[in-house]
């Protein structure tokens, strides 16, 4: 037996959605507009006297310092993370390796390595290669534990291509290399898409790397740059959620700018 709601049951259920999961986003919004006294005066009211103070402060701070250093590193890791993550799994989908199931097993492996565990490592080899407290010193472990979710993605996706199409390719003598990225990249985008989102939010929003890595003030991200909001014995509020607020903007605009790429891009390749 199947139980059909109405389709008003349906909108409810989406509008509740919406509230729920929008609340915080406005909440951290007008708390930004708030002075300190208001907020500890009325803390969850959403009308305020709309004073953009918070903002000027959290530009006077560094925000925009530590905008662009995390923009410069978010961008770079994203390259090479899409550039290794399709090199790597295009053999893995495409070619009959002895070995592919295997090497598939140990990048998909990498996804339950801790974190947390490999921070004495990663310190010792970024300190000794000469990269300590240095943005570029951020790749490497960024990029690392971003490939094997990537890897994963994009070899379900390719093995659902169809095979005739790298067949005619190599009829015409095209290489490897031109199946590649003649017919085969242009073909995953929508998993392009969802890989380069899903590591966005990640690597736009990483702290415990950039906290052991990174320590002059000059090359610090965003998450590590919020610190300077936090005092001994208080908490500016509001201009922290101004700060929050100019932080989120890009996640938001790119995830809702590439939302149907994204879902395409996790459904395709899932099912056989």
């Amino acid at each position: 037996m199947t139980i059909r709601l109405p389709e008003w049951a349906g909108y409810l259920l989406a509008a509740a959605l919406l509230v729920f999961s929008g609340y915080p986003f406005v909440f951290m919004a007008a708390t930004s507009l708030k002075t300190q006294q208001q907020f500890f005066a009325s803390p969850f009211s959403l009308l305020s006297d709309m004073r953009l103070d918070n903002y000027g402060l959290a530009l006077r701070t560094g925000i925009g310092r530590y905008f662009l250093n995390t923009l410069l590193i978010t961008s770079a890791s994203l390259v090479v993370i899409v550039l290794l993550s399709a090199l790597a799994s295009y053999p893995l989908s495409r070619m009959r390796l002895r070995y592919g199931r295997l090497l598939l097993l140990l990048f998909v492996s990498g996804m339950m390595l801790p974190i947390h565990s490999t921070l004495i490592p990663v310190f010792r080899l970024t300190r000794d290669m000469g990269l300590y407290d240095s943005l570029w010193g951020l790749l490497g472990p960024y990029v690392a534990f971003s490939l094997p979710v990537s890897i994963f993605i994009l070899t379900g996706f390719m093995s659902e291509l169809p095979r005739e199409l790298d067949e005619a390719a190599e009829i015409d003598g095209c290489s490897h290399a031109a199946i590649f990225f003649r017919i085969t990249f242009p073909l995953i985008l929508p998993a392009l898409s969802t890989i380069v989102i899903y590591n966005f939010v990640h690597i736009w929003n990483e702290f415990i790397f950039s906290l052991v890595l990174i320590t002059s003030p000059e090359h610090m991200t965003l998450p590590l740059g919020m610190q300077k909001f936090f005092g001994d014995f208080t908490v500016n509020v509001p201009a922290l959620m101004a700060a929050l607020t100019l932080s989120s903007l890009p996640m938001l605009l790119i995830y809702i700018a590439a939302q149907e790429k994204i879902v395409k891009g996790l459904v395709v390749g899932a099912v056989k």
